[in-house]
């Protein structure tokens, strides 16, 4: 091995990737398995053109950076944190959702991978502020996003269009003087 790694940052058990075309078979089988871990919340891509699309939109457009959280061990992928809607400027901002599957979830390996992208956004892509939109009822995200330091900074009635339905969002958020990169 010539000491090179696939990752962009890592931690003890994951380290943080972008995504690639190649990653699709494995994405689409860990979300049909996530199904009922995801919905009523999330509805990530569940068949290879849907993940094309997706994963094309991340790659390819300027204000989204996706990452994939993988195991260090043996690289499968635990889950996925995407920063959404980057402003530059002024705001230096970004708007993440996060993922986990199932077979990752309760093991601490997306606390491990947001905090990493977290750093990632505040040093490599130069952000100042990370807002997550979470819907109150989601205990799970709440939590994920409270352990990783951020804060409760409001509440926004009718905010996202959700399946099918436009669904109230808790705004958490944290900026990078609050986070040691």
């Amino acid at each position: 091995m010539d000491g090179t790694t696939p990752y962009l940052a890592e931690g003890t058990r994951v380290g943080i990737r972008h995504y690639t075309p190649e990653d699709g078979a494995e994405f689409v089988a860990r979300a049909r398995e996530s199904k009922a871990l995801h919905q009523p919340w999330l509805f990530p891509p569940a068949n290879a053109t849907a993940y094309a699309s997706y994963a094309g939109r991340l790659i390819e457009d300027p204000t989204k950076a996706g990452f994939l959280v993988c195991e260090r061990d043996g690289g499968g992928i635990a889950g996925f944190i995407n920063i959404n809607n980057i402003v530059e400027g002024a705001f230096q901002c970004g708007a993440l959702g996060y993922g986990a599957f199932a077979h990752a979830a309760g093991r601490g390996l997306m606390g491990e991978g947001l905090d990493l992208v977290v750093r990632y956004a505040f040093g490599g892509l130069g952000l100042h502020r990370l807002e997550i939109n979470v819907q109150p009822d989601n205990a799970a995200s709440i939590a994920l996003a409270r352990r990783c330091g951020f804060r409760l900074e409001g509440f926004s009635p009718e905010f996202l269009f959700i399946d099918g339905a436009w669904r109230d969002h808790e705004r958490w958020a944290v900026t990078a003087d609050m986070i040691r990169t």
